[in-house]
């Protein structure tokens, strides 16, 4: 009975991680930039379970065998699929095309890199990130806006590259310079989110939530019996 119950506890934590990605996936479906977050889950390590309940005076050790308690969340990936590119005519707004991330420094000094080309002039001149970090040219300095294009820093990721998200539209990653990326002004990415398949996921993530819940009801409804009601034979 506690295996179930613990197995069951393994299950929620798994379907409540599911449930705050989801959410989080779905929150930023208007975020222009944003990547798409995927949780994986994986079996438990199987164990070896005994008890001391074999012998004539049950003192000999028993070996029931292996039990698995469950899946947990073995970990995660972005989904780097490229949105569509939106028009907003906003001369600080920008969108590239092909693979590449706009570098940005972040407030710790941290460089980030971002899909995310809504930007804005602070009071240098300079472009900067809605949050106010400083978006980063070729030699690593500020952008300005002048005539023609930019010259962002603009950095690609291998495709077996594992980007980690810093939060938001920020990630972090061993990239080398892109070579294939081009600059459009006027012009951001949509997020790469699709908002019908996520509330499909979320739906039956909250489906498994309910069924869990009734059977950790019963659960608890046995042991009480077993607890208050035999225990006054």
């Amino acid at each position: 009975m506690i295996r179930g119950i613990d197995t069951l506890r393994h299950s929620f934590n798994v379907l409540q991680a599911q449930q705050e990605n989801l959410s989080s996936n779905i929150a930023n479906v208007e975020t222009p930039g944003y990547l798409q977050k995927n949780l994986f889950e994986a079996t438990m390590d199987e164990v070896q379970l005994h008890n001391n309940q074999a012998g004539i005076k049950n003192e000999t050790r028993h070996e029931v065998g292996g039990f698995t308690w469950g899946n947990q969340i073995d970990g995660s990936a972005i989904d780097t699929t490229k949105g569509a590119l939106n028009p907003t005519g906003l001369p600080t707004d920008f969108a590239l095309q092909g693979d590449g991330y706009f570098a940005v420094r972040l407030g710790n000094g941290q460089t980030a890199y971002t899909r995310n080309g809504h930007f804005s002039v602070d009071g240098n001149g300079q472009l900067v990130t809605q949050e106010g970090f400083q978006v980063l040219g070729q030699n690593a300095g500020p952008v300005r806006l002048g005539q023609g294009t930019p010259a962002f820093m603009l950095v690609s990721f291998p495709a077996n590259t594992q980007l980690q998200n810093l939060g938001g539209t920020f990630y972090t990653g061993q990239g080398t310079q892109a070579s294939n990326a081009i600059v459009r002004s006027g012009m951001l990415e949509n997020s790469n989110v699709s908002a019908s398949d996520q509330m499909v996921e979320l739906m039956q993530t909250n489906r498994q939530f309910q069924a869990q819940q009734k059977v950790l009801n019963s659960t608890n409804s046995t042991l009480d019996k077993a607890v208050n009601q035999l225990g006054r034979i």
